[in-house]
Protein backbone atom coordinates (compact mmCIF):
# COMPACT_ATOMS: atom_id res chain seq x y z
CA UNK A 1 0.00 0.00 0.00
CA UNK A 2 1.37 3.44 -0.63
CA UNK A 3 2.33 5.22 2.47
CA UNK A 4 -0.07 7.96 1.38
CA UNK A 5 -3.33 6.28 1.32
CA UNK A 6 -3.61 5.81 5.57
CA UNK A 7 -3.60 9.78 5.04
CA UNK A 8 -5.69 9.96 2.19
CA UNK A 9 -8.20 7.68 4.15
CA UNK A 10 -8.26 10.18 7.62
CA UNK A 11 -8.47 13.13 4.84
CA UNK A 12 -12.07 11.93 3.66
CA UNK A 13 -13.50 11.28 7.02
CA UNK A 14 -12.01 14.91 8.07
CA UNK A 15 -14.00 16.37 4.64
CA UNK A 16 -17.63 15.12 6.00
CA UNK A 17 -17.27 17.92 8.04
CA UNK A 18 -16.92 20.62 5.42
CA UNK A 19 -20.17 18.99 3.78
CA UNK A 20 -23.34 21.24 2.81
CA UNK A 21 -26.11 18.62 3.09
CA UNK A 22 -29.18 20.46 4.72
CA UNK A 23 -31.76 18.30 2.72
CA UNK A 24 -30.19 14.38 2.51
CA UNK A 25 -28.37 14.71 5.65
CA UNK A 26 -25.97 11.98 3.70
CA UNK A 27 -22.37 13.38 4.14
CA UNK A 28 -19.68 12.46 2.04
CA UNK A 29 -15.78 13.49 1.84
CA UNK A 30 -13.14 12.68 -0.53
CA UNK A 31 -9.51 13.13 -0.62
CA UNK A 32 -8.26 12.04 -4.47
CA UNK A 33 -4.22 11.32 -4.43
CA UNK A 34 -2.71 12.73 -7.58
CA UNK A 35 0.39 10.99 -9.32
CA UNK A 36 2.67 13.21 -8.32
CA UNK A 37 1.59 13.41 -4.46
CA UNK A 38 -0.52 16.15 -4.20
CA UNK A 39 -4.34 15.50 -2.59
CA UNK A 40 -7.08 17.51 -3.04
CA UNK A 41 -10.61 17.26 -1.16
CA UNK A 42 -14.09 17.53 -1.96
CA UNK A 43 -17.35 17.63 0.15
CA UNK A 44 -20.77 16.77 -1.25
CA UNK A 45 -22.01 20.29 -1.99
CA UNK A 46 -26.27 20.03 -1.69
CA UNK A 47 -28.78 22.84 -3.69
CA UNK A 48 -32.36 22.96 -3.09
CA UNK A 49 -32.80 22.61 -6.88
CA UNK A 50 -31.66 19.29 -6.66
CA UNK A 51 -29.87 18.44 -9.77
CA UNK A 52 -27.36 20.92 -8.83
CA UNK A 53 -26.24 19.33 -5.95
CA UNK A 54 -22.67 18.08 -6.25
CA UNK A 55 -20.28 14.69 -4.86
CA UNK A 56 -17.53 14.77 -3.13
CA UNK A 57 -15.56 13.01 -5.85
CA UNK A 58 -16.80 15.29 -8.76
CA UNK A 59 -15.22 18.15 -6.31
CA UNK A 60 -12.15 16.71 -5.65
CA UNK A 61 -11.96 16.07 -9.57
CA UNK A 62 -12.98 19.72 -10.21
CA UNK A 63 -10.22 20.88 -7.92
CA UNK A 64 -7.67 18.88 -9.38
CA UNK A 65 -7.85 19.27 -13.17
CA UNK A 66 -8.37 23.35 -12.32
CA UNK A 67 -5.35 23.50 -10.91
CA UNK A 68 -3.47 21.25 -13.40
CA UNK A 69 -3.58 18.01 -12.30
CA UNK A 70 -5.22 15.12 -14.58
CA UNK A 71 -3.34 12.17 -13.40
CA UNK A 72 -4.52 10.47 -10.28
CA UNK A 73 -3.65 7.29 -8.72
CA UNK A 74 -6.28 6.91 -5.62
CA UNK A 75 -9.50 8.36 -4.38
CA UNK A 76 -10.91 7.98 -0.85
CA UNK A 77 -14.34 7.93 -0.34
CA UNK A 78 -16.26 8.28 3.30
CA UNK A 79 -19.45 8.52 4.55
CA UNK A 80 -21.80 7.57 7.95
CA UNK A 81 -23.07 4.43 6.64
CA UNK A 82 -22.48 2.54 9.78
CA UNK A 83 -22.40 -1.34 8.54
CA UNK A 84 -21.71 -0.34 4.47
CA UNK A 85 -18.89 0.40 2.30
CA UNK A 86 -20.02 4.48 0.45
CA UNK A 87 -19.58 3.60 -3.18
CA UNK A 88 -19.86 6.26 -5.81
CA UNK A 89 -22.98 6.92 -7.65
CA UNK A 90 -23.04 6.15 -11.41
CA UNK A 91 -22.20 10.18 -12.54
CA UNK A 92 -18.94 10.20 -10.48
CA UNK A 93 -18.11 6.34 -11.21
CA UNK A 94 -18.36 7.95 -15.03
CA UNK A 95 -16.44 11.19 -13.98
CA UNK A 96 -13.58 9.08 -12.51
CA UNK A 97 -13.26 7.27 -15.75
CA UNK A 98 -12.65 10.25 -17.80
CA UNK A 99 -9.75 10.23 -16.44
CA UNK A 100 -8.56 6.58 -16.89
CA UNK A 101 -9.79 3.31 -15.47
CA UNK A 102 -6.27 2.34 -14.06
CA UNK A 103 -6.48 3.99 -10.70
CA UNK A 104 -8.11 2.84 -7.28
CA UNK A 105 -11.26 4.05 -5.58
CA UNK A 106 -11.14 3.21 -1.61
CA UNK A 107 -14.32 3.15 -0.22
CA UNK A 108 -14.80 3.47 3.55
CA UNK A 109 -17.01 2.78 6.33
CA UNK A 110 -16.44 5.13 9.24
CA UNK A 111 -14.44 2.85 11.93
CA UNK A 112 -11.76 3.51 7.92
CA UNK A 113 -11.95 -0.14 6.76
CA UNK A 114 -12.34 0.07 3.39
CA UNK A 115 -12.91 -1.64 0.22
CA UNK A 116 -10.83 -1.53 -2.62
CA UNK A 117 -11.09 -1.18 -6.78
CA UNK A 118 -10.05 0.03 -9.65
CA UNK A 119 -12.20 2.56 -11.39
CA UNK A 120 -12.57 -0.01 -14.65
CA UNK A 121 -13.99 -2.54 -12.08
CA UNK A 122 -16.78 -0.24 -10.62
CA UNK A 123 -17.81 0.79 -14.27
CA UNK A 124 -16.87 -2.18 -16.69
CA UNK A 125 -17.85 -0.65 -19.69
CA UNK A 126 -17.76 3.27 -19.50
CA UNK A 127 -17.74 5.26 -21.99
CA UNK A 128 -14.71 6.94 -22.29
CA UNK A 129 -12.87 9.91 -24.41
CA UNK A 130 -11.70 7.36 -26.63
CA UNK A 131 -15.11 6.00 -27.63
CA UNK A 132 -15.33 9.45 -28.76
CA UNK A 133 -12.99 8.41 -31.66
CA UNK A 134 -15.19 5.30 -32.79
CA UNK A 135 -15.91 4.78 -36.60
CA UNK A 136 -19.48 5.76 -36.37
CA UNK A 137 -21.91 4.94 -39.09
CA UNK A 138 -23.46 8.64 -39.81
CA UNK A 139 -21.65 12.06 -41.16
CA UNK A 140 -22.48 13.63 -37.89
CA UNK A 141 -25.02 15.43 -39.24
CA UNK A 142 -28.00 13.49 -38.11
CA UNK A 143 -28.24 12.02 -41.42
CA UNK A 144 -27.10 8.27 -42.85
CA UNK A 145 -24.35 8.48 -45.28
CA UNK A 146 -26.66 6.80 -47.68
CA UNK A 147 -28.99 9.98 -47.46
CA UNK A 148 -31.73 7.90 -45.50
CA UNK A 149 -33.18 10.02 -42.41
CA UNK A 150 -33.17 7.61 -39.24
CA UNK A 151 -36.52 8.55 -38.29
CA UNK A 152 -37.95 7.66 -42.25
CA UNK A 153 -36.58 3.98 -41.49
CA UNK A 154 -39.62 1.76 -42.50
CA UNK A 155 -40.91 -0.64 -39.82
CA UNK A 156 -40.31 -4.31 -40.72
CA UNK A 157 -43.29 -5.84 -38.18
CA UNK A 158 -45.86 -3.00 -39.51
CA UNK A 159 -44.60 -1.35 -42.83
CA UNK A 160 -45.12 2.12 -40.73
CA UNK A 161 -42.52 4.76 -40.41
CA UNK A 162 -41.89 4.76 -36.55
CA UNK A 163 -43.29 7.15 -34.63
CA UNK A 164 -41.35 10.22 -32.91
Amino acid sequence: MDKQIPYLLELCREMKDRTHCPYSKFRVGAALLCEDGTIFTGCNVENASYGLTICAERTAIVKAVSEGHKDFKAIAISSDMKNSFIVPCGACRQVLAEFGTNWDVYMTKPDLTYHKMSVGELLPMSFSPSSLGEEKIGNGSGHLENGIEPNSIMSEENGSSPEM
